[in-house]
């Protein structure tokens, strides 16, 4: 139970077990600015979604508003775009330098961090929003719950219970997957992931055909790989921002999603997860919590958090889901 379809769980006696002070960064390869610096970084820019829109792309949990895209995912889009149209320069200018074609690929931003964590809603945004910038107009998301293995699978090696660590995904079928993006192919496929059916679905894919920018989202996407002779996922990233917060707070932003789910998605008779609709709070909030402490916790600590090191920039959210500081990799 450890994919983003299930987050919510958490009461103070679960904050006070899972608070823990977060990996540190070195102070002398971020910049570390605050939410009121970062917001007046893109003064005059003019906020091209409508509150609708925002709702719209708001993941359950996420307090996501006008004010908080304005001042924190407005300013990251067009530092994005910035980082894209210079990459697609630098690489028109080594083409003619060799005096080869343009061989131009897209430019790949990853987003990383927890279960609950809320960032597949800012994976959607940032989509929604660099594709209103004039030099990268085409803008395709892909998430990595495509690259897990089947459950059939996972049951043959034992994992289930282990779904969303590093060892449930087909990392070498990722890798492929962003070899073909970044080699500047035609076109590249992603299984598709379900999370009704909390599986792959068979024949069923997304399909990228050289956009300005892929947005790669999902929990261990900054991981190192398995041995120094294999390529990581992270080394066909262009930019990568890891989504952090108090871990106290996050499993209460896991325990909170799953009620919610309890009474919209788990209510679906198709739902892998229908077994838990008739739950109470009680009971939901001890079956939620169960899977935090058992699953998502460990996974945090054991492979998420420590990757974080690895992110060109970090946003490290509040209680409130806002985000209060914005680190960023000096070049």
């Amino acid at each position: 139970m450890s994919t983003d379809e299930l987050t919510a769980p958490g009461d103070d006696a679960v904050a006070d077990e899972v608070d823990a002070p977060a990996t540190a960064l070195d102070p002398l390869l971020y910049r570390e600015i605050d939410r009121a610096e970062w917001a007046a970084l893109a003064p005059g820019i003019p906020s091209p979604l409508t509150e609708t829109e925002v709702v719209q792309l708001r993941g359950i949990g996420d307090r996501l508003d006008l004010t908080e895209v304005n001042e924190v995912y407005l300013p990251l889009s067009r530092l994005l775009s910035t980082y894209a149209e210079n990459t697609k320069r630098l690489g028109v200018e080594t083409s003619a330098f060799l005096g080869e074609q343009d061989t131009t690929t897209p430019f790949v931003v990853a987003v990383a961090g927890s279960v609950a964590v809320g960032k597949s809603t800012i994976a959607r945004l940032l989509r929604e929003l660099m594709s209103r910038w004039p030099g990268t107009p085409r803008v395709e998301l892909v998430t990595t719950d495509g690259f897990l293995y089947p459950n059939a699978e996972l049951e043959r090696r034992g994992l289930m219970e282990r779904k969303g660590f590093p060892e449930s995904y087909d990392r070498r079928a990722l890798v492929r997957f962003l070899t073909d993006v970044k080699s500047g192919a035609a076109e590249a496929r992603a299984p598709f992931y379900s999370h009704v059916r909390y599986d792959i679905v068979p024949d069923a894919h997304v399909t990228v055909r050289r956009p300005d920018v892929v947005i790669v989202e999902g929990l261990n996407v900054l991981s190192p790989p398995p041995s120094p002779h294999e390529v990581a996922v992270s080394d066909l990233f262009d930019f990568s921002i890891y989504v952090d917060a108090d871990p106290a707070d996050i499993a209460q932003w896991y325990v909170d999603r799953f009620l919610a789910l309890r009474q919209g998605a788990f209510s679906n008779p198709s739902s892998f997860f229908n077994v838990f609709a008739g739950l109470s709070d009680a009971e939901a909030v001890e079956r939620a919590m169960g899977f935090w402490d058992a699953i998502n916790l460990p996974n945090l600590r054991e492979n998420v958090e420590p990757t974080k090191h690895r992110a060109t920039l970090v946003l490290k959210k509040a209680a409130d889901h806002a985000v209060e500081t914005v680190l960023l990799r000096k070049l």
